[in-house]
């Protein structure tokens, strides 16, 4: 079982910088990949950015050239660096994990979510 804990979310206006992050514990094996995903009322579920066990790094077009992904290997924690923002990065953010399984496969594991809210 693996568990996910969210922090770092909050009110900021436009323009600012918001630091997220994300620290999992509990049986694992091997991280794989760790990713940030954000929902944003009446709308899809979206990816926002991922990491890799090798530090290889994707975004959205959206977040591009303003969010950074990086992680801690020592700490098991993913963080969300977010500069520029704008109201219409206004969402919930979730925290996804990919854990190997001890034997075999792969696991999703899910954050419990944080409010980041961008006033104009």
């Amino acid at each position: 079982q693996v568990q996910l804990v969210e922090s770092g979310g909050g009110f900021v206006q436009a323009g600012g910088s918001l630091r997220l992050s994300c620290t999992a514990s509990g049986s694992i094996s091997k991280l794989i990949a760790m990713g940030w995903y954000r929902q944003a009322p009446g709308r899809q579920r979206e990816l926002v950015a991922t990491i890799t066990s090798t530090s290889t790094t994707t975004y959205s077009d959206s977040v591009k050239g303003r969010f950074t992904i990086s992680r801690d290997n020592a700490k098991n924690t993913a963080y969300l660096q977010m500069n520029s923002l704008k109201p219409e990065d206004t969402a919930v953010y979730y925290c996804k994990v990919k854990v190997a399984g001890f034997y075999y496969g792969a696991d999703d594991y899910w954050g419990q979510g944080t409010q980041v809210t961008v006033s104009s």
